[in-house]
């Protein structure tokens, strides 16, 4: 069964707390800016762009990190905390036709969609290509959840008549039937003009009524907006576009967002490369090889990069055929399609049915299964065909025959080999990696070149600097090691980071220490001068660099920058080997088993059951955002939205939906984990049964506001949960019969390549030579936090330390507390093998009870640790007026 990444969920947590403080307060802005901080994500302006009363928030997710599989599931999410619709409908905006098609197939057939769309929407889901639009009839809105995929270019237009969507159509004639003057939006629809006369047989007497578009049925109600690719979709004309179908709410999925300050997205969550590397999602890092003596040089080492590949994968549990992309010139070129082709035959043995072409003129993959087995397919040659919608988990190689920087495919066609095989890391170290032969007649370019690419992809410099490695292309082996011993945790050797300049004159090093001069070579390569630095570039020996570089001084800069972040990711203790030490957990004896301290130790220990708890709710029914009409038809009464032509759903197509059908849905809407449905129902009968006992709520009521009321008992639920659970971590860890232990039968294990960190990196001068991981996450190159770390890293008791992450799974060490986790910020080595936790508290929080309750669970868990770790709260001074670096000594002794 398909599961949620844990990025994937946590982009889903964040929309539904944004929804869910959208719909309480109504304030948009506040709503983001809190989630913002829920984050820990730096605060940023929201921009309304003149939808002041529609959530319009976008989700960052690099390239390979399941964009489609969130679209899905943000409708459900959107539908549930913001829309509170059973039903709604759902415009999908795609950049191309070839995605658009993709989409639409993959919505109505790909069980990891389809699985939860209709678990969702009750097997209710209707999914249309725009151009089938005509086919949605009238009774099924409100009575099933519609997707509508189209491309952004099918309703971005200046005037409405150039597009059939904004076109009068007999077919849409049901849909407003019964529409009256008195409907909120009946003045913002569109209206027959006279340019339209000449459709259908309209005339002169329809000029001026409503016309029958889609358009205008979108706009009738208030439709979710999901935008694919969205950085395609921030100019004026789409924003007009959007506010024609007047949508309820916009979210936005892309890789690389606009982040302007005139037109740049409201980025609500992001995600790091990182984080879809630690997820299993792609292959890094990326092994770079430039070929500076001819293309010929670059597709050798391509077809023998695959054919070892191909030797390691028959060792791996899955069945996998590593695929060579190759990037031609275009026709008036000098390495077309047909000389790569003819190069794979004559030079390197290829058979004619192991190559794909794939160009605007030929299309030899349509209908071939890459995954098939009996599939002879190991190299596809294109230009630029593959550039959108393609996918194949099993292409490993890019080999680019011509310069990087002159085509924008080169980004999706690399985007196409990061992918990893059934999103699963696999047994072969050199399986987790992807390859890239890059032929290039300017020394470093192709380095830098691709480096721009996968920014532009979505990935940060420093990211770029840890996943992207160079290898010489002269140095033999391309693996780096034997193969009698690459079957496991194999690490290849790579070429120390070096920078090359193309110079114009002698460097000056008069003024360079000789350290800085020895870091230097100056060779002649081609007939042009060139400087080799290997090592950290320090600001001397740039300004030295510079001011004879061929380069401009901006594009110098950048490279020297980017170098270093490299020569410092290279460095690092994680990426050179080098163990962390284990960290023993908390964990507690209970009934003579040893348990890890969780949430559900809690909760087992005070004998959790809902029914012990008063079944009974403070309830106001509040009008929603939404309107309802209530009226009598003979004797039945029936309920309408306002600006809906249905009537309210929860099984309402019968108009008479009784107190166990709503028991049911709150039921289904409420349900939990720890919670049996026998416990569930039977609270759920009796908090009804008590609204049902004040005079002023009827059943109508109730059902008229059940998505509140839902909201409501799902938020009683959870405050009985958060009571259990302190009486149950007060008896399980400080009760005086509390059987605690600090043991390594429990361990945790900060992984070498497990460190799943996203922006804001630190970024500063200074130096952290000892931080375990390349990146440090989250820390100002100034300030409180900041001193502290610096104090750390000059200890010479330090052996090294980590900036430990907040909520990221496996990837962060925690405490627990009674409602949640505690996530120190800093974990150290010691040289004696010892570990050291500190949290550091600013002066308004050295005293609150947050605090408190850090201080004591990580003082217990020290405690009990037999004298193997330590835990310090470390405060600006403390009361005996000791700094930072003096509490630390004092602790370490």
């Amino acid at each position: 069964m398909f599961e949620l990444k844990s990025y994937q969920q946590g982009a889903l947590d964040t929309l539904t707390s944004f929804f869910q403080r959208c719909r309480m307060d109504g304030d948009i802005d506040t709503a983001f800016q809190q989630t913002l901080q829920d984050n820990n994500f730096v605060e940023t302006p929201y921009r309304t762009y003149s939808f002041d009363d529609t959530p319009y928030v976008c989700i960052r997710i690099p390239t390979g990190g399941g964009k489609t599989v969130l679209g899905a599931y943000a409708v459900s999410t959107a539908a549930t905390h913001y829309l509170s619709q059973d039903f709604p409908i759902v415009l999908w905006l795609v950049p191309t036709t070839t995605i658009q098609q993709q989409t639409v197939s993959a919505l109505k057939s790909n069980p990891d969609y389809t699985d939860h769309l209709n678990r969702a929407f009750a097997n209710q889901v209707s999914v249309y290509d725009i151009a089938d639009v005509n086919q949605i009839r009238a009774q099924d809105i409100g009575n099933k959840t519609i997707i509508v995929v189209s491309t952004i270019a099918n309703l971005r237009v200046a005037k409405t008549s150039d597009r059939k969507v904004y076109q009068y159509h007999e077919d849409f004639e049901p849909h407003f039937a019964k529409l009256s003057r008195q409907h909120p939006f009946y003045d913002k629809l569109e209206t027959v003009s006279e340019d339209d006369v000449s459709e259908n047989g309209l005339t002169v007497n329809d000029i001026g009524k409503i016309k029958y578009s889609f358009a205008n049925l979108l706009a009738l109600y208030n439709p979710l907006v999901i935008v694919d690719e969205a950085h395609n979709a921030r100019t004026s004309l789409t924003f007009d576009t959007l506010k024609r179908v007047h949508p309820a709410a916009i979210i936005e999925f892309t890789a690389t967002p606009n982040t302007s300050t005139t037109n740049g997205s409201n980025i609500l969550y992001h995600v790091s490369a990182a984080q879809l590397k630690a997820e299993e999602m792609i292959k890094l890092p990326i092994i770079l090889t430039e070929h500076i003596n001819g293309w010929e040089e670059a597709v050798r080492d391509a077809v023998l990069t695959r054919d070892r590949l191909a030797l390691k994968a028959q060792k791996d549990i899955d069945y996998i055929r590593p695929i060579v992309l190759l990037q031609a010139e275009n026709k008036n070129g000098k390495v077309t399609v047909e000389v790569l082709k003819k190069c794979l035959i004559e030079d390197h043995n290829i058979t004619e049915d192991k190559i794909a072409v794939v160009t605007g003129a030929q299309r030899e993959l349509d209908g071939i299964d890459l995954f098939d087995p009996n599939c002879p397919i190991e190299y596809i040659i294109t230009i630029e065909a593959l550039k959108e919608g393609w996918d194949c988990s099993f292409a490993y190689v890019f080999c680019s025959v011509k310069q990087v920087s002159s085509s924008k495919d080169a980004e999706q066609l690399l985007g196409r080999v990061l992918r990893m095989p059934y999103a699963k890391r696999r047994v072969i170290e050199d399986l987790n990696r992807a390859y890239a032969h890059l032929a290039t007649t300017s020394l470093a370019q192709a380095a830098k070149e691709l480096t721009d690419k996968l920014i532009s992809m979505g990935f940060e410099e420093m990211e770029v600097a840890t996943f992207l490695r160079q290898q010489d292309a002269n140095q033999g082996d391309l693996f780096g090691q034997v193969d009698k011993d690459d079957a496991v945790n194999s690490k290849p050797k790579f070429m120390p980071p070096s920078l090359m300049v193309e110079v114009e004159d002698t460097i000056d090093t008069t003024e360079l220490s000789e350290e800085e001069r020895s870091s230097i070579k100056i060779s002649e390569v081609n007939g042009r001068q060139v400087v080799t630095v290997t090592g950290k570039v320090s600001e001397p020996l740039k300004k030295a660099i510079t001011k004879v570089a061929v380069e401009d001084k901006k594009e110098i800069e950048t490279s020297v920058d980017r170098h270093n972040l490299s020569v410092h990711a290279a460095l690092s203790p994680a990426e050179n080997g080098v163990k962390f030490a284990p960290l023993p957990r908390l964990c507690v004896m209970v009934q003579g088993e040893l348990e890890l301290v969780e949430k559900e130790v809690f909760l087992d220990v005070s004998g959790w059951n809902l029914l012990d708890y008063p079944a009974k709710l403070d309830y106001q029914p509040h009008e929603e955002t939404t309107s309802f009409l209530v009226d009598v038809e003979g004797k039945k009464v029936k309920y309408n939205l306002a600006h809906e032509s249905q009537t309210l759903n929860l099984n309402l197509a019968h108009t008479e939906v009784t107190q166990d059908e709503l028991i049911g849905w709150l039921d289904h809407e409420c349900r939990q984990s720890d919670v049996t449905q026998r416990e569930m129902t039977s609270f759920l009968t009796k908090i009804v049964n008590q609204l049902l006992q004040i005079p002023a709520l009827t059943l109508t009521t109730l059902i008229r506001s059940k998505y509140p009321l839902a909201r409501s008992i799902q938020e009683l639920v959870s405050a009985y949960r958060q009571q259990a659970m302190t009486k149950g971590y007060q008896q399980t860890l400080f009760a005086s019969d509390a059987d605690v232990l600090t043991t390594y039968d429990f361990s945790y294990e900060f992984k070498a390549d497990n460190y799943p960190a996203r922006p804001p990196y630190y970024s500063g001068r200074y130096d952290f030579d000892k931080h375990y991981y390349p990146q440090i996450e989250d820390m100002k190159p100034s300030g409180e936090e900041f001193d502290c770390a610096q104090i750390i890293e000059s200890l010479t008791q330090v052996k090294h330390w980590v900036r430990n992450l907040v909520r990221r799974g496996e990837a962060s060490f925690s405490l627990p507390l009674a409602h949640n986790n505690f996530y120190p910020d800093f974990i150290v080595e010691l040289q004696d093998g010892r570990i050291l936790v500190v949290e550091y508290k600013g002066k308004p929080y050295e005293t609150n009870d947050d605090s408190a309750e850090k201080r004591m669970v990580g003082e217990l868990w020290a405690s009990h640790s037999q004298g193997q770790c330590l835990f310090l709260m470390a405060v600006k001074k403390d009361d005996k007026g000791q700094d930072v670096r003096q509490q630390i000594l004092n602790i370490i002794g």
